[in-house]
């Protein structure tokens, strides 16, 4: 309890929060970016594809185009944060935001002079979707990990899993905006204008994160790393205070010392559990859940409004047990509610499956996608994001990142791109193999996964350096630090 008030005295609470409240602008476009094509989905398809008479696949391929950028975004995560810094990383995912939200809302911008649909026009509407997909790819990668290299160690799970409560909540902001924009007006008025404007509202937090982030800091990490020890220990002090800022100061220059660097540095083992905590968060199906929500619903007979209803229902499920996440991260540890989460995601796809196969229709359906989705926002949805931020060592964290968040990327497209075709196939079928996965990521995270509640960034080093053969020296420094 003493090492923990001198630990926790001379902590900057009031500007810990605020540039943690900005670097979370970055999650929140991260989910209005995601989202905003629910609400544009249909118009667009009728503006676009439609109206050229385009196949389903066109439509599927346009839809899902901001995926693409997605997963060249997080591959390219790691070279941008080593190479030039993880807040000049942000500004430029802000930049691209940005751009996306005019070109989306007006791809003839430049190149064309009319409105009339065109192929053009629909390569452009691309482009911009991909051009936002890559900065969603850079901030699911960079935002957590400037958050948790920003942290003290007793906040970090919690301010990093605000990042994940950013996410949900500007899904649901844009799902308000969408509906803003769309109430009251002729389908024909949406067809041709609405849906711009859907896409060009995300300019507006977009442009805001892009100016606050000029207020914030480099993280101490970084600038360690770059050999700007001052301006580290300056942030340092202004978080942690003196005393503690100088024992983290001599940790970060240790680990950045004694290592190469190189991707495999530390041995296979933390990049391999990096990667499966992404893949897993996505095999449980989670995505086919927010994306195809209202299908869902439709499909087990809900009407169209019910349906909706029922979306916004689960949306206010999700944001309370993200809150419930981000309340007990730091109390009860990273690994118990992985474990609890995955246990009620395979109670909820199990139970979905049986009601399918059965083809009972009827409240308890929506009760288990509540219990799936709640379990997955108190465990998998924010934890997965806060293990990815810290278990990876000062020297290889940009790369490994990368790695992990560009692995998540293409686990998303590949499930939510199956997802129709199983669901052709059989749907007991398609939520049982969800449920399987929510129990075989019970048993990766019981066997596999190490308990980082408490650690500094640089004492999680010591949890693979027996693994990758690192000397004895080096093995002796690490083991004996403090936690700070």
């Amino acid at each position: 309890m003493i090492k923990n008030e001198q630990a926790t005295a001379g902590q900057n609470l009031p500007y810990i929060a605020g540039i943690t409240l900005i670097a979370t602008l970055g999650g929140l476009l991260f989910g209005y970016d995601t989202a905003v094509i629910s609400g544009a989905e249909r118009s667009v398809q009728n503006y676009l594809i439609d109206s050229q008479g385009l196949s389903t696949w066109v439509h599927g391929a346009t839809i899902s185009s901001a995926l693409i950028g997605c997963i060249i975004g997080g591959a390219i995560s790691g070279m941008f944060a080593s190479g030039i810094g993880r807040k000049k990383t942000l500004i430029v995912a802000a930049t691209l935001f940005f751009l996306s939200a005019l070109g989306s809302g007006y791809p003839e911008f430049l190149f064309f002079d009319g409105e009339e649909p065109s192929m053009g026009l629909l390569y452009m509407f691309n482009f911009y979707r991909v051009i936002g997909g890559i900065g969603v790819g850079l901030a699911s990668a960079v935002c957590p990990v400037y958050i948790g290299e920003i942290a003290p160690a007793n906040l970090r799970g919690r301010l990093v899993s605000l990042n994940q409560f950013a996410i949900i909540f500007g899904m649901l902001v844009v799902y308000f905006v969408n509906w803003g924009i769309a109430s009251g007006q002729p389908i024909e008025w949406i067809n041709e204008v609405g849906w711009r404007r859907m896409f060009l509202s995300e300019a507006i937090p977009a442009g805001l994160f892009g100016i606050l982030l000029f207020f914030v800091p480099e993280t101490p990490r970084y600038l360690s790393m770059a050999g700007r020890d001052e301006e580290a220990m300056k942030i340092l002090t202004k978080v942690n205070g003196p005393e503690t800022a100088r024992k983290i100061l001599a940790d970060i220059k240790n680990t950045v010392e004694h290592h190469s660097g190189k991707l495999f540095s530390y041995g296979a083992t933390v990049i391999v559990i990096g990667i499966l905590l992404s893949v897993f968060q996505q095999f449980v199906g989670i995505n086919v859940a927010l994306y195809y929500a209202p299908r869902i619903f439709e499909s087990m007979g809900a009407g169209k409004d019910a349906s909706m209803l029922q979306t916004v229902v689960m949306g206010i499920v999700n944001v309370i047990f993200t809150v419930v996440a981000i309340l007990t991260v730091d109390k009860w540890g990273r690994k118990p509610l992985l474990m609890v989460g995955s246990i009620g995601m395979a109670i909820g796809m199990f139970a979905i499956a049986g009601l399918s196969y059965y083809e009972v229709i009827g409240i308890s359906t929506l009760v288990f996608i509540i219990i799936y989705t709640a379990s997955f926002m108190m465990s998998w949805g924010p934890i997965c994001w806060v293990l990815i931020s810290e278990i990876f060592p000062n020297k290889i964290r940009g790369k490994a990142v990368a790695v992990a968040v560009a692995a998540q990327w293409a686990a998303n497209y590949f499930i939510s791109s199956t997802y129709p075709s199983m669901m052709e196939f059989s749907g007991a079928f398609t939520y049982g193999f969800y449920g399987v996965m929510s129990a075989l990521s019970f048993l990766f995270v019981w066997k596999m996964v190490p308990e980082t509640k408490g650690k500094s960034l640089e004492e999680m080093e010591a949890l693979w350096t027996g693994k990758s053969g690192v000397v004895a020296e080096d093995k002796a420094m690490l083991a004996g630090r403090s936690k700070v």
